[in-house]
Order: C-alpha cells, then sequence, then structure tokens
C-alpha cells in the first residue's frame, strides 16, 4: 500500500471511530489517561507510582487511572477513540490525528518542548545531504515526520528525495539494529540508544527548530468542560510531580533515578535527556509560552505541513480547514476548532488556587 493510500485509510478509519463517539460529556467521576514513553511524559508514570496522582484525585473527589502504551501513536488513536480521557501527545500529533477526526480536544497542560529529544540518526555519514535516495525509518505522520520535512529544507530537499517507511516507535531500535535500516527519524530515549550504536551519527535535532515541538496533556475538551475538577486534580498533580523532579536534594535525585530506570537508561542518561528538553517545571513559565504569539506561529507553521503532507484529511481543502485556539487568536477556520491552547488550569497552579 502506498503511503497516500495509508493516509486515506487512516483518515476513513478515524472518521469511522469518532462518529460513534458520545456527542455530549457527561459529568462523572472516573477518568482515565495514557502515555508513552518519552523525558516529558514519563513523569506521569512517577505521578502515578508516588501516588501524587491519587492524592489530587481524591482532592476533588475524583478518580484516575493512568495507563502506560507502548505504541505511541497507538495511544493517540485510542484517545481519539474515546477510550481514554486525555493522552500525552505533541501539538503535531494533537492536530493531525485527534484534531482531524473530529475529536475537540484541549491541551490541559504544556509541558515542554523538545530541544535536542527528536532528531535524525544515520549511519557511516556526518552529512544530512546523504539521506538523498535512502530510506528513513520512522513514525508516519507524527513529529519525527515533520522533524525530517524541516530538516530537509535546510539542505534544499524534499521528501521526494528519499523514502519514508512507517515504522512504530516500538520497533524502531531493533530495526536500525538491523543492515537493511540506515537512517531514522524518532525521539528519546529511543534516540539517545540508537544513536549510541556504531557509526551512528545524529545529523539533524529539534534544537535547531526550537518551541516547534511542543509536548502536552491532551483532554477531550467536552469532558473538561463538564468535569472541570478532572483538569484541576491533573494540572495540580503535574506541579507537584514537577516540583519533585526539579528538586536538588534527595527528593530530586530520587524522582530522577527512578525515572532513569523506568526510561532504561541510567541517572546520567536521563539528565541528558532533561538537558535536551526545555522543561516548564513552573507553571507560570507555561502559561507565559502558551499566551505569547510563538504558539500560533508555530501551529500555523504545523498546519501548513500537515495540509502539504496530506495530513489533515482528504476533504481539508486548505492548512486553515481546523481551527485551533490559542490566546493571541484563532489560526483557521473559527466555525470548526478543534484544538485548543489554554492557560487557566496552568494559571490556576501558578497563583495557588489548585
Amino acid at each position: 500500500m502506498t503511503r497516500s493510500v495509508r493516509k486515506i485509510a487512516a483518515a476513513a478509519a478515524l472518521s469511522l471511530i469518532t462518529a460513534f463517539s458520545p456527542a455530549v460529556a457527561q459529568e462523572k467521576d472516573e477518568f482515565s489517561i495514557c502515555w508513552s514513553i518519552y523525558v516529558g511524559w514519563i513523569p506521569w508514570d512517577y505521578g502515578e507510582q508516588k501516588a501524587i496522582v491519587e492524592k489530587w484525585a481524591n482532592k476533588y473527589d475524583i478518580s484516575i487511572d493512568v495507563v502506560q502504551i507502548n505504541d505511541y501513536v497507538e495511544s493517540i488513536n485510542q484517545y481519539t477513540a474515546g477510550q481514554y480521557d486525555g493522552c500525552t501527545m505533541t501539538n503535531m500529533d494533537a492536530l493531525t490525528i485527534p484534531a482531524a477526526g473530529g475529536v475537540d480536544s484541549t491541551a490541559l497542560i504544556v509541558g515542554d518542548f523538545s530541544n535536542g529529544n527528536d532528531g535524525i540518526v544515520l549511519k557511516g555519514s556526518d552529512n544530512l545531504a546523504d539521506l538523498k535516495g535512502q530510506n528513513v525509518n520512522l513514525v508516519e505522520l507524527s513529529v519525527s515526520h515533520y522533524l525530517l520535512a524541516r530538516a530537509l529544507e535546510t539542505v534544499g530537499m524534499s521528501e521526494k528525495d528519499l523514502t519514508v517507511v512507517n515504522t512504530s516507535d516500538a520497533d524502531l531500535v531493533s530495526a536500525y539494529a538491523s543492515d537493511d535500516v540506515t537512517a531514522v527519524a524518532t525521539w528519546n530515549p529511543l534516540l539517545s540508544e540508537i544513536s549510541a550504536m556504531p557509526d551512528s551519527h545524529k545529523i539533524f535535532d529539534s534544537s535547531q527548530i526550537p518551541g516547534e515541538v511542543i509536548d502536552l496533556m491532551i483532554v477531550n475538551t467536552e469532558t473538561l468542560e463538564a468535569n472541570p475538577n478532572f483538569g484541576k486534580a491533573l494540572t495540580g498533580a503535574w506541579y507537584e510531580i514537577m516540583d519533585h523532579l526539579s528538586a536538588e536534594d534527595e527528593t530530586g535525585i530520587q524522582a530522577r533515578e527512578y525515572l532513569a530506570e523506568a526510561s532504561g537508561t541510567d541517572l546520567a542518561g536521563f539528565n541528558a535527556q532533561l538537558a535536551s528538553t526545555h522543561m516548564f517545571y513552573q507553571p507560570k513559565d507555561a502559561v507565559e509560552f502558551v499566551n505569547s504569539s510563538a504558539v500560533n506561529d508555530t501551529m500555523k507553521k504545523v498546519a501548513e505541513f500537515s495540509f502539504q503532507y496530506g495530513l489533515l484529511g482528504e476533504g481539508a481543502p486548505d492548512a486553515g480547514f481546523i481551527g485551533i485556539e490559542t490566546p493571541s487568536g484563532v489560526y483557521g477556520n473559527e466555525g470548526n476548532i478543534k484544538l485548543r491552547f489554554i492557560p487557566d488550569y496552568m494559571a490556576m497552579a501558578a497563583e495557588g488556587k489548585l
């Protein structure tokens, strides 16, 4: 099946999934969120294991189930299908999967942006231009695809100069270890593991496009509006987790050691991943970022890329087909807003009102 046919099939599947989703969210007291392995998302595992999420859920008389899913795209698909109330994902994937599938979604927590945690690795050369004519394994339609396109622009190339091979993130390391695979685009901790393999060269990373790969906790907008305590509990838990993670005392060391082991690395390796992540440890910094024009500018760029690559669905007439709401304005169709960036709950955390 060609890549274009896969895109059409994926869009059709998402349309079918969302056609059977409930039209209106109801008040409830049981919720679930899912996450996949990445330095900016694995803190949810710490929050679950240390009962921080439970503590905040109890404060608001609700329960929140925190579930790890090994396949990143599958986690987003399950969220889009309504199996979870929230899911960790990047800004681009939030646009091209749930939003493009008709699921109105809100970026409740802007946790960080990648500042070197996403990259492209090539065997046998440290020259980006040497990707020409090669296969590049990546999670198709994901932020890795966007990163590849942005990288190719810097050397006057485009995707037509190579072949993208769709590969699950769960399979990327083993695929790269084979002789048949010469290049991958991926994220940490996979990126660090792959980069350390013999004759491997990181030829481009997200530090070269700072602020464009944003890591989020996305929640269903209707669920959030019907259940604001869900948003308060999640946000409160997240910033308590951040207090632990960023601490310089024994609490911080233990938190980072726990997350290093959970990530399959050591403390030095996990600290290296944190160093290439612009974490918003303080809610006020996340609020400032969301309120700036940077998010709107970035999402315009992401939407234009997504339209160019057919990621907004077969019927999308232009890059603005899906409305994206930010505090600095709406990009796209104001009558079809399906992705929202809000500072509200993070501002509550910053003001001590949770």
